[in-house]
């Protein structure tokens, strides 16, 4: 199984990727993409935070 990884842009920011050749998808750091569509101060925080919303239902 070949495994590519790499850095992808999006509006000139980096978005880390990694390319299943087997599944034949590719994943993203969802810390990077919410970093960028949230401009969030901390990304990681963010994403704790929504998994627990949605969890507990709080999530539209």
């Amino acid at each position: 199984m070949k495994q590519e990884t790499g850095i992808k842009l999006f509006e000139q920011k980096k978005v880390r990727t990694f390319w299943n050749e087997q599944e034949e998808q590719w994943y993203f750091s969802i810390i990077d993409v919410i970093s960028i569509l949230t401009n969030s101060v901390n990304p990681r925080d963010y994403w704790f935070k929504m998994k627990i919303r949605v969890k507990n239902g709080r999530w539209p």
